[in-house]
Parts: C-alpha cells; structure tokens; sequence
C-alpha cells in the first residue's frame, strides 16, 4: 500500500505495473474502501507524501510480517500465510449475506461473459457497505463482542 494510491478514504490498486508496484493480476485498476478502522490506523501513522504506508520507502513483505505473528501467537511456522486472510475476508462477505458478486467485486475477481460490457454501475457505495459490515464484524469477533470457535481474541 503506497500513499499516493489513497485518497478520499479509497485504496486505488493501479492495474498497470510502475517502478514500485506490481499492478494487479487482472490488470484492471481497483479501487477499495478503506473502513473506519483502517483509516484510524491509517490516521495514526501520519499521512507522507511518497513511500509505503507501512514501509517507509521499501515495502514489507507481508509474509515474513505474518511468520513473526504467527510465531508469537505459538502456532508452527507456515501454517498461516497471507493467502488465508483473503481468503477468510472473502468468506465473512459470503457469511453476511452479500453473495458472491459482491466478494468477487471486492477481491477484483473479473468474471467472464457478456454482463461486464453492459453493467457500467461502479458498485461504490454498495462496495463501501461490504467493507465496513467486514471490518465491524472482524472487531466484533477479535474484542469479544461475537462469538466464534475458530477466532483468537485479541487484546
């Protein structure tokens, strides 16, 4: 995540590679809401004009953030990968009921077929109110407000 790719609380993923980003897999640019708590952690940190947001000018490599969490928290090396948190975001848009459109809108999931070429609707709002229905339940679930088997509390 650079700086220069948020604006108006938005992450603009840029579908085409430049010198510090890769571009996204499909190649299409992607846009996603950044909710309420990611901004209050994105507002801490203090907005720069350049660099990555959690990196200064050289981005982390999130898997070796993840191998170090993993660690403390006493579960064996690789058996958390960053994969699993798209995926298990992916699953909570599911599990509240906003389908797959809505999941596969999120994680910039291109389906193939005639519809792309008639539907224009950016789904903004509708692609805001995912993200922060997610982010609510994550909090809900990690504070101890939901409960969940498969969850570990966070303090």
């Amino acid at each position: 995540m650079r700086w220069q790719d948020i604006q108006d609380n938005w992450w603009t993923l840029p579908g085409s590679a430049d010198a510090t980003w890769p571009g996204t897999k499909n190649k299409q640019t992607h846009r996603i809401w950044l909710p309420e708590p990611a901004q209050s952690i994105l507002a801490l940190l203090g907005k720069e004009e350049s660099g990555y947001v959690f990196g200064g000018n050289t981005p982390p490599r999130l898997t070796v953030v993840m191998r170090g969490i993993v660690s403390q928290l006493g579960y064996p090396a690789g058996s958390v990968r960053p994969h699993d948190l798209r995926r298990a975001h992916a699953s909570t848009i599911t599990a509240l009921g906003f389908g797959l459109d809505a999941m596969n809108r999120v994680l910039n999931h291109k389906e193939g077929g005639i519809s792309s070429v008639y539907d224009r609707h950016h789904y903004s709002a509708e692609n805001k109110r995912v993200m922060e229905a997610v982010a609510s339940h994550l909090l809900a679930l990690a504070t101890g407000q939901r409960a969940a088997s498969n969850v570990i509390r966070l303090s």
